[in-house]
């Protein structure tokens, strides 16, 4: 069973599999965060979804160009956007369908499995077998970098792991000290050096240590100067190096930190840092402050770099491991329970 088939079958009243009265407490929490992180996002796009189905007329170039307005106010994308109108476009003839409703359903089914592209995206960290697994954070300064590897940290501790945090960003003014206030409230050690030095002497001390003392995790804050392209890709490299010849099977991941406020600006930045270095994951913050979260659609269609974790509110319990499926539901949620009315 597809995507949209689990989500319409479990809210429209056919199956009640994951209704609120028998998900339990964990399941349910998460569902609210996802429901009110992202409530803007939602709102803006189902709004003006129905506006445009309030409106029919009939299936004219005039309502594909409204559609194309709408996909693309939602940060979806240009490239996702025509892909995602060609679709439907096409599903349409195919189906013969003519009714608001059935346009409706199509367009729903046409977003998700461009989505999906033929399997489901793994949203969880890569782990090393025979050792720490060793994450890299990367992304230009202000998109929440920092604050993301304490919440991760926060999660993997909670989920009963031994966590360590690398300092390693010693370029920029107070971000080894807000990793260290973030190491102190939630009780996990942070590597750090000397300031304006040698990243790569923390990395190298945080390995030793997370190798020494059975760390399952190594977190670490990386400076991501953008600007300086080359020497940020010298700086990764020499890293990477120290980690591979220190820990078994090297770095598992490296994750990308997008702010989701900035829409297609994110999608810029994800490139050119994909230009930079191989990107793993990404991380993308702020979901809950923007109507923008249709840029995670945009990016997957781009990029096909999964989505690793979400920032859906200020508390650190609020970064959620990504999944597809509460993501897509809770984008189109409004559109289907008005539809099962």
């Amino acid at each position: 069973m597809g995507l949209f088939d689990r989500i319409k079958r479990a809210f429209t009243g056919e199956d009640k599999v994951v209704k609120e009265e028998v998900l339990d407490q964990e399941e349910q929490i998460v569902f609210e965060k996802y429901d009110k992180g992202m409530e803007k996002t939602r709102k803006s796009f189902s709004d003006r979804i129905t506006d445009l189905f309030t409106s029919w007329r009939e299936l004219d170039d005039e309502f594909y160009d409204d559609l194309e307005e709408i996909l693309i106010s939602a940060d979806v994308g240009f490239k996702m956007t025509l892909a995602l109108t060609d679709a439907i476009r096409d599903a349409v003839e195919a189906e013969n369908v003519h009714k608001p409703q059935d346009v409706k359903r199509v367009m729903l089914e046409q977003m998700v499995a461009i989505y999906e592209k033929d399997q489901p995206v793994n949203p969880h960290l890569i782990e090393n077998p025979n050792g720490p697994t060793v994450v890299l954070f990367v992304g230009v300064n202000g998109v929440g970098k920092t604050t993301s590897v304490g919440k991760i940290g926060y999660n993997l501790k909670q989920s009963g792991h031994k966590v360590l945090m690398a300092a390693a960003d010693t370029f920029r003014a107070g971000a080894v000290e807000q990793l260290n206030v973030w190491g102190e409230r939630l009780g996990i050690p942070v590597v750090t050096g000397a300031d304006q030095g040698d990243p790569a002497s923390v990395v190298f001390d945080a390995v030793k240590k997370a190798n020494a003392e059975d760390y399952d995790y190594l977190l670490v804050d990386t400076a991501g100067r953008l600007q300086t392209k080359a020497n940020l890709m010298a700086e990764l490299a020499k890293m990477k190096r120290i980690i591979e010849r220190e820990n078994p099977n090297g770095v598992q991941e490296v994750l990308l930190v997008l702010d989701a406020t900035t829409g297609q600006n994110a999608l810029i930045q994800a490139k050119q840092f994909n230009e930079a270095t191989e990107i793993s994951g990404l991380v993308l913050t702020k979901l809950d402050g923007t109507a923008k979260g249709g840029v995670i659609l945009s990016i997957r269609h781009e990029l096909d770099i999964p989505v690793k974790y979400i920032g859906l509110g200020e508390q650190a319990s609020d970064l959620q491991a990504f999944d597809a499926e509460k993501y897509m539901y809770t984008l189109i949620r409004d559109l289907i329970e008005k539809e099962a009315n």
